[in-house]
């Protein structure tokens, strides 16, 4: 057992070990098929050389969690949450699984996004480990597919249940609260196919998506921006990915189109294909719609014992109160409110999650490990 489980040279040497082993998500990056199997075989092995209860859960085929649990189930019980997936590293211009550290900054793929976070809770629960009085329980999710579909996330709570959870998404140290949701939509319009001559037959359905288009931009310019969320900011859609024609010389016979609708609190899946049946009944054409994925916002009370207890902490170990705020993107945080499941967000600072360089502010790493440990002491303490 490591004696001082919050040593930087600790850290460091697990976060390095994090970025050097691959874990590229084989979902969104298919050219880079290394998955979760390696990284979370890694983290493992870490637990159980720290007497810590650990082992594999298939979230799906060839897509491992990571569970592990210490302390009493007498008492509450907190998840910390980490995903061990990254994106890919086309277009990276450091080289990505060799870590390098500069004035303080670890670079390399997944550092910020999240491997900074993954050696932050494993430093947390280590310290935490040593307790034999803990008066709660701390569940560990380190899950799979985050980047993707959750199926890691979604999979730990089919399995486990808690009191309260703590995401640890980078959060440049702020106590997250809040974030949107997101709605894909696929849209089709059909033409008529024609030779490229016979204008008197042909009907392009490209020329038809093109209508709906400007519609689409047109509520996102003049509505979706005008509904403003205090925490998240303003809805938004985009145009993501449009497929048509065959030839040309040839009418199209199809167009497709998939948007992106980004939600805020309150807004609902149901809400967002009838507005877009409506958008594209004013652009004057019909088109098919159709949902393919969605995913809930969040909004966490700022008053709850999870977040009175994060906000506790890292005033205690930083001396200075963490700011209150939300983020547009989506996280697995809500999948653990879905269930019933108090959660908020605290994590390290860094910059370039999904670009060409990133890096991690190691300070932050240690800073959040000791947020971690202190705020599960103090959630116990309320919650008990």
């Amino acid at each position: 057992m490591v004696a001082d489980p919050f040593s930087r040279q600790e850290i460091l040497h697990t976060l390095q070990s994090l970025i050097r082993t691959p874990s590229v998500n084989p979902t969104i990056a298919p050219a880079e098929p290394y998955g979760e199997s390696a990284i979370a075989a890694f983290v493992c092995d870490w637990l159980k050389r720290r007497g810590i209860r650990a082992s594999i859960e298939q979230a799906a085929p060839g897509r491992p969690n990571v569970f592990a649990e210490i302390g009493s189930r007498t008492g509450p019980s907190l998840v910390l949450c980490a995903h061990l997936d990254t994106v890919g590293t086309a277009g990276m211009t450091i080289p990505p699984f060799e870590p390098r550290v500069e004035n303080e900054k670890v670079f390399g793929r997944g550092s910020y996004d999240m491997k900074g976070s993954v050696a932050a809770i494993l430093a947390a629960v280590a310290a935490l480990s040593q307790d034999n009085n803990l008066p709660g329980c701390v569940l560990l999710a380190l899950v799979a597919d985050e980047e993707d579909a959750s199926l890691g996330a979604r999979d730990f709570v089919r399995r486990h249940s808690a009191d309260a959870a703590i995401l640890t998404e980078p959060s440049e140290g702020r106590l997250i609260l809040a974030h949107k949701g997101f709605v894909w939509l696929e849209l089709t319009t059909r033409g008529r196919a024609a030779h490229g001559s016979r204008w008197d037959l042909g009907v392009s359905a490209i020329a038809k998506m093109a209508r709906v288009i400007e519609s689409l931009e047109r509520f996102d310019r003049e509505t979706l921006r005008r509904r403003d969320h205090p925490l998240v900011g303003p809805a938004s859609q985009h145009c993501a990915l449009i497929e048509g024609g065959s030839g040309l010389s040839t009418y199209s016979e199809k167009c497709v189109l998939r948007i992106e609708r980004r939600t805020l609190p309150g807004e609902t899946p149901e809400q967002v294909l009838a507005e877009t049946e409506a958008v594209v009944r004013e652009s004057g054409e019909e088109a098919e719609i159709r949902l393919l994925l969605d995913r809930p916002p969040l909004v966490s009370d700022s008053n709850s014992p999870i977040a009175r207890a994060v906000r506790d902490a890292a005033t205690a170990v930083t001396g200075h109160k963490p700011e209150d705020a939300g983020v547009a993107y989506w996280m697995d945080a809500a999948i653990f409110a879905a269930e019933g499941i108090p959660a908020v967000n605290y994590g390290p600072s860094g910059v370039g999650a999904h670009e060409a360089v990133e890096w991690v502010d190691f300070d932050s790493v240690v800073s959040c490990a000791r947020v971690l440990a202190e705020a599960a002491r103090r959630f116990f303490a309320v919650a008990s």
